[in-house]
Order: structure tokens, then sequence, then C-alpha cells
């Protein structure tokens, strides 16, 4: 690990989250990180936002126009809100169906099988480095660990702490963990970890193009504004989903977080934890791009409502 000294310049001017960002990210690709303060003071002027994207009043528009929709065809809570130990526990019960169905949507070939061994910590990547499972042993390990980090913020959530800013604030560890094992086999590094996505992606069979790279570092810190703001659960389940997923602020994984994600906020609401099953797949691809395409939501409610009601 390469020792490096920072100046803490954000911390210095009042920008502690994106001081914390950085530090992490710094440390995920390799560093040990000491901080240098050399400022006797703190800054005399006050830091203004950035000018924004287009983009961004965009999403806050279509948030806006959305959130009727979404909750008038979204059901009311239907079964009074679990302890946290028990919510938990029905979470970790249903790991391995979530994994198995969310890495099944994303086209990875994994079985529960599978997945049980690497939850039970039974796999060995090094051994199979030549086998086509490989790539599947590897996103099904780091679904494990990321789920993992996922639950200690849906703790967090389920003794009241506000869901949006825990999203925020722990959203990129679910994303590290969910890609450390790639990492560790060397197939990516640490540093492509490191903050959104600074190129252009494009999803596989859809009209839909992601905003422009560019456009990310305003668009994220906007969104969980929103998320934050919203009161109403349901609203920050379906839209916070759809949005993660229209910005796409990844080059991978944009997916499996968005349904991570939803299901935090699912559990601040009280609903179920639900599991977006594979053989739906092609009605789930087509409402998320009804919505992304013709900004029509009320098709992606339907399918998360009558799945929450099934759950």
């Amino acid at each position: 690990m390469t020792p490096l000294s920072v100046t803490p310049l954000m911390d210095h001017i009042g920008k502690n989250l994106i001081a914390d960002n950085i530090m992490e990210a710094m440390r995920a690709a390799g560093y040990r990180i000491t901080e240098n303060d050399p400022f006797e003071e703190k800054a005399a002027i006050i830091f203004s936002e950035r000018e924004h994207s287009p983009h961004v009043n965009r999403i806050r528009m279509n948030w806006a126009e959305m959130r009727d929709v979404v909750l008038e065809n979204f059901p009311q809570v239907l079964l009074p809100r679990q302890d946290t130990e028990a919510y938990l526990k029905q979470v970790d019960d249903i790991f391995v169906t979530d994994a198995y169905h969310s890495l099944s949507i994303e086209g990875y070939r994994v079985s529960e099988e599978l997945i049980e061994r690497v939850r039970s910590g039974n796999w060995d990547p090094e051994t199979n480095r030549k086998d086509k499972e490989y790539a599947n042993v590897l996103a099904a390990r780091g679904y494990w660990q990321a789920f993992q980090a996922m639950k200690k913020s849906l703790t967090k959530v389920l003794n009241k702490n506000a869901a949006g800013i825990v999203a925020k604030q722990d959203h990129a560890i679910w994303y590290t963990e969910l890609f450390a094992p790639s990492v560790s086999a060397g197939i990516i590094t640490a540093s492509d970890l490191a903050g959104y996505r600074n190129q252009p992606v494009y999803i596989q069979k859809s009209m839909h193009v992601p905003p422009r790279h560019e456009a990310v570092r305003d668009l994220m810190p906007a969104f969980f504004t929103l998320l934050e703001d919203e009161k109403e659960p349901a609203a920050r389940a379906v839209l916070g989903h759809f949005f993660f997923v229209y910005i796409h602020p990844y080059i991978d994984g944009n997916g499996r977080m968005g349904r991570f994600l939803m299901n935090v906020m699912l559990a601040d609401g009280g609903y179920p934890w639900t599991v977006i099953p594979l053989e739906t797949r092609n009605d789930y691809m087509a409402t998320l791009e009804e919505a992304g395409v013709r900004r029509n939501i009320e098709p992606f409610s339907r399918f998360l409502a009558e799945l929450v009601q099934k759950s």
C-alpha cells in the first residue's frame, strides 16, 4: 500500500461529504492516507454550489411529475412494521433467491448451489481461473460482499436514520464491494472503482442513452437531494430505482445497485424485501424503457407494486 499525505482542502471549505468520498476512493485505489492540514484558519467565505447541468432541472421536473403517478399505483403498507432483527432475518433468508435472480437478470449464469458455496466461503477463484464459471463466481462473491455492506445501511434505516442520507453516504461502499473480488483477481484495478464513470455507456437493446459522463457529477448530488427530500417511501423506492438506472452513474453494476437502493427505500416504508424474478425480466426492462424514453412511469410503478404485493 502506497503512503500518501494529503491536504484536506474540501474539509477546510466545508465540503465534508466530497472530502470523505475522495479519501475513500484513494484508499480503495491502494493508498494509505494521512491528513496534513496546513491551513490555520477556516475559509472566510462560503463557497456556493457549482452551476448545474441542464439534466439536473430535467430530472427535478420529471420527479415532480412522476411522483403522483407512482403514489396512485402503489399499495399502502400491507403489514405492520417489523422490528429490525426480524426484518434483517427475513432479508438473510431471502439472500440466495435475491442473488440468483438479480445476477441472472444481468446475464450471469449462476445457480443457487453456487451462491450458497460463495456465501459459505467455500470458493477458491484461483483454482477456477481458466474455467468459464470464473466470471460468474466473482460476480456471485461480489454480490455477497455488497449485500453485507448494504445490510449495514439497511440496519441504519430500520433504526430510524434517514434513508436518503444513508444511501448517499453508503452507496459507494456497496459498489466497491460489488467488484472487490474482481480487483483481488487482477481483472480490474482498485482505481477503476473510484468515483462515478468517466466515459459514455450504452444500454443493450435500449433506445435510452444515459447522460454524458460530464453530467453525472451534477446529476448524482441532485438525485440524492431528491431522494432525501421525498417524503413518501413508495416514491423513493420506485423513482429512486428508475432515476439511478436512468443516470447510469457506473460503467457496470447499475441494475444491481438500483435494486439494492429500491429495497432499502422499501424497507424504510415498512414494505417487504422484494425480488424481481428472472422470468419477469422482459416486463421489467420494457417498463423501465417506457419510463426512460417516454417519461411514462405508470407501467413501472404497477410492475413493482404487483411484486411488492406478492412479497
